[in-house]
């Protein structure tokens, strides 16, 4: 009997060239598993795209004097001929930027706003007096606390792997001027991650196919995200 497969790949920033570590860690493997699924006669959707939004994108854009949609068909393009020559076995390769993405995306967010799993907070984020703007994560640097490695970015740090918050940052500086934020309030939404406690621990209880290392993996994060 055809068991449904979804291989969801992860999706690439297009803002910077693809190297042999990211073809070996993940999408290799991801179209070897996917093949091999074919084979055995399950129904397979491997699925990926090319991900246009975001300060990676800004970033090369403002260091190269063009505009983001600039680097988007730049870095697009580039990956769509280079999983073509390797062969990669895409049933939908895509990007963020498409009419259709930008309409689920948006009736996502609205039915959860609308059923109270979003809600709309005030914070504190970095703010660059001098260029006069908020910082998201990649427009912000400094030390590590985990590692203490100097060029951690406010999003991650790239030493340790780690995944950081920009406040987490010691010694933080501006991306844009260099200059030391300052911190600010400001309103965002943020997902209810707490209301899905019990369902995330009764899927994950039920994941009797997956490996223990994976298993184990995927609880460490959520447990430090404190979602369980």
């Amino acid at each position: 009997m055809s068991t449904p497969v979804l291989v969801a790949v992860a999706w690439p920033y297009a803002s910077g060239s693809r190297h042999l570590g990211h073809l070996a860690g993940a999408y290799l493997p991801a179209d070897v598993f996917a093949r091999h699924q074919r084979m055995v006669g399950n129904e397979v959707l491997m699925v990926s795209g090319s991900d246009v939004h975001g300060t990676p994108i800004t970033v090369r854009a403002d260091a190269e004097g063009v505009t983001a949609q600039d680097i988007v068909d730049r870095y697009h393009g580039e990956f769509v001929r280079q999983w073509d020559e390797i062969g990669l076995q895409w049933d939908l390769y895509t990007t963020t930027g498409t009419a259709h993405h930008a309409r689920v995306t948006q009736e996502m967010f609205l039915k959860q706003l609308e059923q109270g799993f979003i809600d709309k907070r005030t914070s504190e984020q970095f703010f660059d007096p001098e260029a006069d703007r908020f910082l998201p994560d990649r427009y912000i640097e400094g030390t590590c606390p985990h590692c203490g490695y100097d060029e951690a970015r406010g999003d991650q740090c790239d030493n340790c792997g780690r995944t950081l918050d920009a406040t987490d940052l010691i010694n933080p500086r501006s991306k844009i001027s260099g200059a030391t934020p300052e911190l600010r309030p400001t309103e965002h939404f943020y997902f209810r991650y707490s209301d899905f406690t019990e369902r995330v621990g009764a899927f994950l209880a039920d994941k009797q196919g997956w490996r223990n290392h994976v298993l184990n993996f995927v609880k460490s994060w959520i447990n430090e995200e404190g979602l369980l």
